[in-house]
Formats: structure tokens, sequence, C-alpha cells
């Protein structure tokens, strides 16, 4: 069944609701101690909890994962996930605060802890193929006093590899040494690589097949050479700043790339839901004061 608000609403509208679907994603081989791996427990019905008879240690489903000691309803929980999930163009915490009925600190801490488990961990494989690599600057503004470059703006690399994955990081600068470096971590030795013609990216033509295209001279593709789908991609995280966050800090911009990230990464998932709540079940407890240090 495709997940829908009014669905969400009539499967997941109470707390006991919520807690049997996190129990039948967390443990759908049977119920196990999150200390010791014991599959011997006893259930704790009036405190919706287990005892482990091997370690003696009570949990919940919750325990352990970044739902812990939260005393929101775990159905307000389900909601946010859904609704910053399924907007193109994300979910501010002020709108949350109003659609959930919470104080604006609970909603951006809830937006937070939502956007920490939707890093990919691990290490992952290089892109492979064909790769698009584009930087840009977001946030603050052009010093019109100035004639180069867009100052007080954060810049940004992306790379997105056709009919795959897309990625994206804050960059200290602009330099050949930062864009080059980038690529040759994030990108496999026998990629064709795409960029515009920024003369940081002509370091590559020595380790890659690397071809640009001349945006200076309107030139926007020839043929299968061009950058189309990553700025596409660019333009609608800028869209999100301007329609939904407004402005977002430096400190904070790589939280906001990673949820376009696994938003982007899952635009065509129909169980977008269900695995951005395995990720939450998967992703340690966080705590205020580290989102903020």
């Amino acid at each position: 069944m495709e997940t829908n608000l009014i669905n969400l609403i009539e499967q997941y509208g109470d707390e006991g609701k919520c807690r049997q679907h996190l129990e039948a994603l967390r443990w759908h081989e049977g119920v196990k101690c999150p200390r010791c791996g014991s599959d011997k427990v006893s259930r704790i019905k009036v405190r919706d909890q287990y005892d482990c008879d091997q370690c003696r240690y009570q949990f919940s489903v919750t325990a352990g994962t970044i739902f812990h000691d939260s005393h929101l309803p775990l159905w307000k929980w389900f909601l946010a996930v859904y609704l910053m999930t399924e907007s193109k163009k994300g979910m501010s915490a002020n709108q949350l605060k109003r659609s959930l009925g919470i104080s604006y600190k609970t909603a951006w801490y809830l937006c937070h802890r939502i956007r920490a488990a939707m890093v990919e961990t691990g290490i992952q494989p290089q892109l492979t193929g064909t790769v698009e690599v584009d930087e840009t600057y977001v946030g603050g503004k052009y010093d019109k006093r100035r004639k180069r470059g867009p100052w007080d703006k954060q810049p940004v690399i992306g790379l997105l590899q056709r009919n795959g994955k897309f990625e994206a990081r804050t960059i200290p600068s602009t330099g050949a040494r930062v864009l080059v470096g980038i690529v040759k971590d994030r990108v496999s030795k026998d990629a064709k690589i795409m960029t515009d013609e920024l003369a940081a990216y002509k370091r590559l033509n020595k380790a890659y097949s690397h071809q640009s295209v001349c945006h200076s001279k309107e030139e926007w593709s020839r043929g299968d050479i061009h950058t189309n789908n990553i700025e596409n991609a660019w333009s609608l995280f800028k869209r999100s700043l301007v329609g939904s966050y407004h402005q977002i800090s430096v400190k904070h911009m790589d939280a906001y790339l990673d949820e376009f990230e696994w938003r982007f990464n899952n635009r065509e998932n129909e169980f977008l839901f269900r695995d951005t709540l395995i990720k939450l079940l998967n992703s340690p407890k966080i705590e205020f004061k580290k989102l903020t240090a």
C-alpha cells in the first residue's frame, strides 16, 4: 500500500501501533536483547518493555536508538519522518512546530536527529560510469562592492553518477587541490568525468577521461557531455533553502546536505518512509548538546 498522510494516520495513529511497527522492523527474526544478544526474553506488558532472562537487562524497542529518552509520542515521530521525507523541498523546524503542535526547540531537535540518522555510514563504494561534478555556493549574499566571487557564501561540491547516487558536502574552497582531491577519493579511476569550464578541473585530465562544457559561452551540452543532471539537483536544493528553510547556518550545512542527499537518492523509492524508520532504529541516540556543539 502506498504511504500517504491518510493511511499513515490510520495505521500508526496511536502509540501501540507505532511501537508494534518498530518492533517488526527492528526484530523481524524475533526479539533479542540489545546488550547480550540473547533471544531468551520476557515481555513486561504494563511498561511496553522486555526483560532479558540472560543478563536481566530491561529494554524497549527504542533502547539504544535515536528514539532513546525522547518524551515525544512515537506517532509524532512517525508524522515528522513522513513530512520530512515526502516534502520535495524539505520541512523547516518552524513548519514542523506548527504541524505537530510542539515547541520550536523540540521541532529543531527532532529535525536534526532525523537528519543525523539519514547519513550514510560505513565505507561507501566509489562512483562509477559517467559522473557529473559541480561546485556551487549556498547561503549568504553577494557583496556587490567586490568584483570577485560570491563572498559570504558557503562553497559546496556535488558528485552525481548518472543513473546512480548523488553526493554532496561543504568544502573550504573551490581550489584545484580541494576539488580534485575529493574527486579522486570518491570516483573510480575508470569513470568518465563531466564538469563545467572551471580551471581547477583541468587537473583531472591527468587521471581521468574528462570532458567539460563552457557555460560562459552559452554551451550547455555537446551530445552526452553536460552537467545538467547535477545542476538540476543543486537547483532543487536551493529552492528548498528559499522556499522552506529561508536561511541555514554554515555550522549545520552538512546536515541539510545529508537530508537532501538521502531524499534525492530515494526519490523513486516507494518504501522511503519504512527505510527511513529503519535508519532511525539503527542510529545511536544523540544528545542536544552534541548537535549544537
